[in-house]
């Protein structure tokens, strides 16, 4: 039977003053869903909090020793490991779409070179649309490129070079990291500004394209100076010029700039993510970066590789992107 004084919730007994107050159950309720909320924001771990993959094209290149330059001091900041995947082939397309399709989550990465913005540009019908399935973290920098001879092919400058392609009657043949590599624009762009024939040789990667002008089976090439250091230094090979300016690991080499003013080119690299990606990840690895690239010992191994530190926010960079792929229209489209 029912206390005959009992009225309900937020009533008083006859007789006393009427204070409301709140049902229980309701507070039972809120501090429950109060408590789950904070678990719930207590299970978000902090980014990262498993492997992380840079994806990068063949090694040996430039971009891949780049990477390996990064990635162990990433995973110092992060306490995980920064693994640096090879995707050869097609002038990093290979590389591109496996990152492309990877879960945006912030744990894949593209090491991103001037030949990005370039296989945009020479072909419509790539498996990723080179703006919309990416989103932009930073720009990294630059490095300088040589054009580059054996030294038994004789020509000491890049004027004697022009020379001897305009005097045979069969066109000289130059190597690259693969059609639509950045390589492979950066030689045309020499073909073109310099007026004279040559056939392109592509290959898998920068390292295989210079590898055969070592052996003099192709007749020049314009790769990154970092990484041909080593064959300069025994003679292997014999730099005519560089670009875009006079670089300190090679004071005695001219700039392109200097011997044939029309020659222009783009060599940045960056990294990129999956469209999707959350933009708190995308912001903290941009300063992860800018961490990493202004430590002191990053600093002197990117200068031992003619490599120019310059990192940028992500919108910037993404703009760089989109101007990039105009001006390599233009190019292919006269080259």
């Amino acid at each position: 039977m029912l206390n005959k004084d009992y009225v309900g919730f937020g009533r008083s007994r006859p007789g006393k003053a009427c204070r409301p107050s709140p049902p229980r159950v309701l507070l039972m309720l809120v501090a429950a869903v109060l408590a789950l909320a904070g678990g719930c924001a207590r299970a978000q771990p902090k980014f990262p909090y498993k492997p992380v993959r840079i994806v990068t094209v063949g090694p040996g290149s430039q971009g891949d020793v780049l990477t390996r330059i990064l990635a162990p001091r990433l995973s110092d900041l992060w306490g995980q490991p920064v693994v640096v995947e090879n995707r050869a082939g097609a002038g990093g397309t290979m590389a591109a779409v496996t990152v492309a399709k990877a879960t945006p989550d912030g744990y894949t990465f593209l090491l991103q070179s001037s030949q990005f913005a370039i296989g945009a540009a020479l072909h419509a019908n790539l498996p990723y649309d080179a703006v919309r399935d990416f989103a932009a973290i930073s720009q990294l920098g630059s490095g300088t490129v040589a054009l580059m001879v054996p030294p038994s092919l004789g020509p000491k400058s890049v004027k004697e070079l022009i020379a001897l392609a305009q005097s045979r009657p069969a066109p000289l043949l130059f190597s690259s990291a693969g059609a639509g590599s950045g390589s492979h624009l950066n030689n045309e762009m020499f073909r073109l500004a310099a007026g004279i024939r040559a056939v392109h040789v592509g290959f898998r990667s920068s390292a295989e394209a210079m590898i055969e002008v070592v052996a003099a089976r192709v007749n020049f090439s314009v790769l990154p100076l970092g990484t041909a250091l080593a064959f300069l230094k025994d003679n292997r090979l014999l730099a005519l010029a560089v670009a875009d300016q006079r670089s300190s690991l090679a004071p005695d080499v001219p700039a392109m700039a200097e011997v044939l003013p029309k020659y222009q080119r783009s060599g940045a690299y960056g990294l990129l993510a999956p469209a999707g990606t959350p933009r708190p990840v995308l912001l903290e690895i941009n300063q992860a970066l800018r961490h990493v690239l202004a430590l002191p010992e990053i600093k002197t191994r990117l200068l031992a590789m003619a490599f120019a530190a310059a990192p940028t926010t992500p919108e910037a960079f993404a703009e760089m992107v989109r101007t990039d792929i105009e001006t390599y229209k233009k190019l292919v489209r006269v080259a």
